[in-house]
């Protein structure tokens, strides 16, 4: 159960420490990585959502036998992003620095799973 606890304790932290800037740097994407943002909604609000996970995940944290059931979604939050990133990157249509980001989101999925898995004798021991 510790493995699982720091897993998601980890991942929480680490996820809000990566997006919350993100709020703030609008501007500078726009400059960086062109073309300049044209549905700030939808950045806002991956921001958003992504954020809401994060939390999610210190929830986990807290008590991962009793949020098991959560972990199965935050598996495809992390490969939803992760897949994606990898094929666009693939295609040549995604910079290194947010690949780098998909296969950190792969590595945290992976270690979901583990997590998953390792809570299941937990609950039979109950």
């Amino acid at each position: 159960m510790k493995f699982a606890r720091y897993t998601f304790l980890i991942a929480g932290i680490y996820g809000i420490l990566a997006l919350l800037p993100m709020y703030f740097l609008e501007g500078k994407n726009n400059l960086d990585y062109p073309p300049p943002i044209t549905h700030p909604e939808y950045y806002y609000g991956f921001i958003g959502v992504a954020l809401a996970w994060q939390f999610a995940f210190l929830i986990i944290s807290r008590n991962p036998v009793q949020f098991r059931l959560i972990m199965l979604p935050a598996v495809f939050e992390k490969a939803s992003f992760g897949i994606a990133a990898s094929i666009l990157y693939a295609q040549g249509k995604l910079a290194s620095y947010f690949f780098l980001g998909g296969l950190v989101d792969l590595f945290l999925g992976t270690l979901f799973v583990v997590s998953y898995l390792k809570t299941s004798a937990k609950i039979n021991d109950v």
